[in-house]
């Protein structure tokens, strides 16, 4: 086997995408990954999760030798980091998994290797991680290539996008953001914008900040309606009717690993300066308990005016349509809550993108409606929007699919 190029740490839903388009383009992929499971099915020429495309480019480039799994990582010239970095204590960001990655390349790193941090990270992360690998081999200081450059894809378009987004890619020195520009020029075709890694890390929170404050005035927006007796639908439709005004939609709250993770990570280092965004993670948070208020008052009024306990189809429990990523899920939070308040409840839980769930029993979506007295609409999937609800039905639309009023 020829040498190997570049070793990825993390086989997830940005890691294992990465590392086959990396070898698709004919370039030695060793990734790694702690989990022997995912490890196992990668070298099969299989995938442990759902993404189009994604089964087609791990299997073609496992067997055209190109890619390999293992738990382990290798001696190569490039070392991508593409690990979670979770929450600890109130909402703090948490680095040691990028730690432990980059501890665990410390023996193999060389003279002109080429280290990039993709990983969504707080500010300072990149120079942390450079002060942590000179630290413990003082002799490659000033010898190797370091840099940050956040990935910025859609799920269920993650393998196009990949090559077609632009990449912002921010080095510590001149020389490793040139070096990371020559390495994603093999395989991106978006354009590449070189800066530091300080304000490549900033980048990154700040889009999917950006995206969490303009939709929580959304959910604000929903709030305000509701109160007032107004359709939002109507309003914002006919609100960005203004040539210069671009409302988004109102949801059950926001979800993903991405959009409601990364205003913490602002929020957790610059508290006093952050009013905006961590209020609009407050508001959006918010949301997802007041849809969970709201279906529990309709239990009720239904419970008073039919003397019997309503059936409820609880639709969606994805973060965002059309995919089957759970992770931080406003649906899966309500779904939770309601389940919480009334355990002798009669509910239909609906997920049509996944087959099973470890906790909740599934119901087909149109057994589920055809059974329900309450639908509450909680995820704009694709087969919903075709559902032809019986006037008859109480409608919760928390998403937008019928357009009426919550």
């Amino acid at each position: 086997m020829s040498k190997v190029k570049v070793v990825t740490i993390g086989l997830g839903y940005i890691g294992l995408p990465t590392s086959a388009l990396i070898a698709q383009n004919g370039i030695q992929v060793h990734g790694v990954d702690i989990n022997p499971h995912v490890v196992d099915t990668i070298n099969q020429g299989k995938i442990h999760i759902v993404e189009p495309s994604l089964d087609i480019a791990v299997e073609e480039s496992v067997k055209r030798g190109f890619l390999k799994a293992d738990i382990q990582p290798v001696v190569a010239d490039t070392y991508l980091i593409v690990v979670p970095t979770p929450f600890k204590g109130n909402h703090e960001p948490d680095i040691s998994y990028v730690e432990s990655a980059t501890k665990n390349i410390l023996p193999f790193l060389k003279d002109d290797d080429l280290y990039i941090i993709e990983s969504t990270s707080p500010i300072g992360t990149t120079e942390k991680m450079m002060n942590l690998i000179y630290g413990e081999r003082p002799e490659l200081i000033g010898k190797l290539n370091i840099a940050y450059c956040p990935e910025r894809v859609l799920p269920g378009n993650v393998m196009h996008e990949l090559v077609f987004n632009d990449r912002v890619i921010g080095g510590v020195d001149e020389k490793s953001t040139n070096k990371a520009l020559s390495f994603y020029k093999q395989f991106v075709k978006g354009e590449l914008h070189p800066t530091n890694a300080r304000t490549a890390e900033m980048c990154k929170l700040t889009e999917n900040s950006s995206r969490d404050v303009q939709i929580a005035f959304a959910n604000e927006l929903s709030l305000i309606c509701d109160k007032a007796d107004i359709n939002v639908w109507d309003l914002i439709n006919l609100a960005n009717k203004h040539p210069r005004v671009n409302i988004l939609q109102p949801g059950c709250g926001v979800g993903g690993h991405c959009i409601a993770v990364d205003p913490y990570f602002i929020v957790s280092d610059y508290p006093m300066e952050s009013k905006i965004i961590g209020t609009a993670r407050e508001v959006n948070n918010y949301k997802s308990f007041w849809c969970a208020e709201k279906i529990q008052n309709e239990k009720l009024k239904f419970e008073l005016e039919n003397k019997r306990k309503p059936k409820i189809a609880l639709m969606g429990l994805a973060f965002k349509p059309n995919i089957d990523d759970l992770r931080e899920s406003p649906a899966k939070y309500i779904v939770n809550k309601v389940l919480q308040n009334d355990n002798n409840g009669n509910y239909f839980i609906v997920e049509p993108n996944i087959e099973e769930h470890n906790v909740f029993k599934l119901t087909n979506y149109k057994s589920a409606v055809e059974n329900a007295d309450i639908i509450v609409l909680l995820v704009a999937h694709q087969e919903f929007k075709e559902l032809n609800l019986e006037s008859n039905k109480i409608v919760l639309d928390f998403c937008g699919i019928k357009k009426n009023r919550i």
